[in-house]
């Protein structure tokens, strides 16, 4: 099967942002033997061989609103696939259709190839789906250890089994070469950013996930606290683990993504290796979907949410 090239290719204008104006290639060959074992593409005939998770013709609506269009997304397993777009795209909606919060209207997801329904977020993590979403979700008040056992403490006879729960946090750490905390007894209020999310992708992986999805895991971080998180992506993606990343710094996207997929106004209009992209024709592509700006406005698109 020949390398999968963006859907569509628009052609680069001057006026491009001035962020974008600095040629970035993406990784892109992380893991080449895994790139052509799974060689995904989104012809939305199916899922593709190899692919972890499939999306065909995934539909979403909110009342008169269009908020995903016929979404076809494979995520291939050992790989960072890099969602972006612009505010409004459908970014949030379609990783929501994957972890369960949001039930799709129209379309297939295929797992390991075989058809799946994920209609609750149980759904999605019986399968092996974790997110870890902007805010986190931890209590700045628990320990290390009471953070990623939130929920699923360890008991006997009744009372919690610190001593299980402390080793099987200090492996999980361990494994994901997170060194930097003092000890896991200490409050979550007292780490950094960075740890912060550590933490919280710990206790992700932690449950034996398969996909890893992070929504703007650098967002109000500083230069260090971002360095730890992306070498952590790197390191779920290098262990096997698919990772979906969405954010809007795209020095961030080109520095980790082997892949890059483009939304835009609900409709998935680019994807592909991240080689065949620079952070250039990425800005180009999220803010015209790929048309020239006479062809953009003469489609009427809605927004999506």
């Amino acid at each position: 099967m020949s390398e999968p090239r963006p859907i569509v290719s628009g052609p680069m204008t001057a006026d491009s942002t001035a962020a974008a104006n600095e040629p970035q290639v993406g990784k892109g060959s992380r893991s080449a033997s895994a790139d052509r074992d799974a060689d995904p593409g989104e012809s939305g005939s199916g899922p593709a061989p190899g692919a972890l998770l499939s999306l065909v013709e995934i539909s979403k609506h909110f009342g008169p609103v269009t908020a995903l269009d016929k979404v076809n997304l494979d995520v291939p397993p050992g790989l960072v696939t890099a969602l972006i777009g612009d505010n409004g795209a459908g970014k949030s909606t379609l990783i929501k259709v994957i972890a369960g919060i949001h039930e799709a209207d129209h379309g297939g997801i295929y797992w390991d190839g075989k058809p799946v329904q994920i209609r609750t977020p149980s759904d999605a993590t019986e399968l092996g789906v974790a997110t870890v979403y902007q805010d986190l979700a931890l209590c700045d008040n628990l320990d290390i250890v009471a953070n990623m056992f939130l929920g699923v403490e360890v008991r006997r006879r009744g009372l919690l089994d610190e001593t299980p729960m402390e080793l099987r946090a200090k492996d999980t750490l361990a494994s994901l070469s997170v060194t930097s905390v003092r000890s896991i007894r200490q409050p979550v209020g007292s780490l950094s950013g960075g740890q912060r999310q550590s933490v919280a992708v710990a206790r992700a992986v932690m449950g034996d996930a398969k996909l890893v999805i992070m929504d703007e895991p650098t967002a109000a971080l500083g230069v260090s606290q971002t360095a730890m998180v992306l070498e952590l992506i790197e390191r779920l993606a290098a262990s096997g683990i698919a990772v979906i990343v969405i954010s809007h710094n795209l020095i961030d996207v080109f520095s980790v993504a082997d892949r890059v997929a483009i939304l835009y106004l609900g409709r998935l209009v680019s994807s592909g290796p991240a080689s065949d992209y620079d952070r250039q024709s990425a800005v180009e592509i999220m803010t015209t979907g790929g048309l020239s700006e006479r062809e953009n406005g003469a489609t009427g698109a809605g927004a999506a949410v």
